[in-house]
């Protein structure tokens, strides 16, 4: 197969129009799969898609039109190109428009990709066939997967643009069941290189999850004091981040926007100092620090490709400091050009110790184990409602005191920065409804004064 560069360096000195963008993502991804304690399936996917990206001048803008496909050969060139001038022509200016970068170099642009394999859980494989054995002893069903998934993308245009960066990263979901499946719980790790991953402490949570679920007791709707894990923290601000778009704010179509016009970037929205920021240089989730999409949308232009992403505060000391902007809507908006980077940092002033630690200080509350099934009710407050899954806890006096009901919920969670009562220390986290979209993520757990569990659900 021809390399990803010269694929690139091909495409772009046949390109015609006035540039071309070409994206390459060579992507490979080694898995596990496993249902009632036995392994199921494993296996390596390859893959490789091509976009190619065609701008024409026009009127003192340019417009922009592109193809992807999979599987691209030397002798599909000049179609790509076609079909991406054709795309191009058919879309007219661009309204996001802005002068392309050129000349720019980042990252081993000749280095190959290096694909991950098997060898990744020559460690962790043994250790699960451990745990599936004790399981299988004390009658507690285990599913779940582990994956890991190393993506190489490069980007190079006729301008001269030549950039790469390399995107590793693993997951392990673990759901166990015990009592002919009437207890059910999970537990989630993000890792690089599954150097991280312990899975005696997998076994423990899961274990002490399904023990706390021995005692029953049912709850009605209402608004509690609820513990959430940093999971479901990630999970929750997520959706905050995907509707943080400059523009939409701007035109008054979103929570962020200020009653009247404008934004409300300014505003206190957090009762505590409250940090959230994404940085490409933070040690513990590196992240690429320039630009680099295939696609525009309300978050990313096709023009903004090689630009430079830097530390960017969203909310600092709870106030909004920025949101999500291309050059174009940085433009309108008179903001500065703030683009969304490829990690999230949270924290929380005085924020420390664990989940633990968090359950010590709760009265009377629940603890969660995960979100599921996320959704938008109204997106003026970003009221979002949702299900909770795999146990839910009753917190007594600082101590679990057995499960109780699932709930159907509805909140939001701009209006939850504004009743936060306790924080653990930031860790790295996996969010469960996002896994495999989301990762990088940084949060720490939270406990949310009156949480709206608006109805009891009947599932497990």
């Amino acid at each position: 197969m021809i390399s990803a560069q010269d694929l690139i360096e091909k495409i772009t000195s046949a390109a015609t129009c006035d540039d071309c963008i070409v994206v390459v993502k060579d992507k490979t991804q080694a898995n596990l799969r496993w249902a009632s304690s036995t392994l199921t399936t494993n296996g390596v996917i390859t893959e490789r898609s091509v976009t190619v990206i065609a701008f024409i001048a026009q009127d003192g803008g340019m417009a922009a039109g592109g193809v992807s496909r999979t599987d691209v050969n030397e002798s599909d060139i000049p179609q790509l190109l076609e079909q991406a001038v054709a795309a191009a022509k058919a879309a007219g200016k661009a309204e996001d428009f802005a002068p392309l970068a050129t000349n720019v170099s980042l990252g081993d642009w000749n280095g190959q990709h290096v694909p991950t394999g098997p060898e990744i859980f020559k460690d962790f494989a043994p250790a699960l066939g451990d745990m599936f054995a004790r399981s299988v002893s004390d009658d507690i069903e285990l599913f779940g997967y582990a994956e890991h998934t190393h993506e190489t993308t490069w980007i190079g245009s006729k301008g001269g643009l030549r950039l790469r960066k390399d995107s590793p990263v693993g997951r392990v979901e673990m759901t166990g069941k015990s009592h002919q499946r009437s207890r059910s719980t999970w537990s989630g790790i993000e890792t690089r290189d599954f150097k991280n991953v312990s899975v005696a402490d997998i076994d423990a949570e899961v274990r002490q999850r399904l023990n706390w679920q021995a005692k029953k007791v049912d709850m009605p709707a209402g608004h509690y004091d609820t513990i959430l894990p940093s999971g479901s923290v990630a999970d929750l601000f997520t959706y905050m981040m995907w509707v943080s778009g400059a523009r939409d704010a701007f035109e008054g179509q979103s929570v962020f926007s200020k009653p009247g016009g404008g934004t409300r970037v300014g505003e206190k929205l957090s009762n505590v100092g409250f940090q959230f920021f994404t940085d490409p240089n933070y040690a513990q989730l590196p992240a690429a620090n320039f630009v680099a999409t295939a696609v525009s949308s309300p978050f990313s232009s096709v023009f903004d490709n090689g630009q430079p992403i830097k530390h960017v505060d969203w909310i600092k000391d709870g106030v909004l400091q920025s949101l999500i902007q291309t050059r174009a809507t940085a433009a309108l908006t008179s903001l500065d050009f703030t683009p969304l980077g490829e990690n999230a940092i949270m924290s929380v002033d005085g924020g420390k110790g664990s989940l633990t630690d968090l359950i010590s200080k709760v009265d009377d509350g629940l603890l969660l184990t995960t979100f599921w099934y996320i959704r938008m009710v109204d997106p003026n407050s970003l009221l979002l409602t949702g299900l909770t899954r795999d146990g839910v806890y009753h917190v007594k006096g600082g101590e679990v005191v057995g499960a109780t009901n699932n709930f159907r919920w509805n909140d939001s969670p701009v209006s939850a920065l504004n009743r936060i009562a306790h924080a653990s220390a930031t860790e790295w986290t996996q969010p469960r409804e996002w896994a495999g979209d989301i990762s990088n993520m940084a949060v720490p757990a939270l406990v949310i004064k009156n949480f709206n569990m608006s109805t009891v659900s009947p599932g497990n």
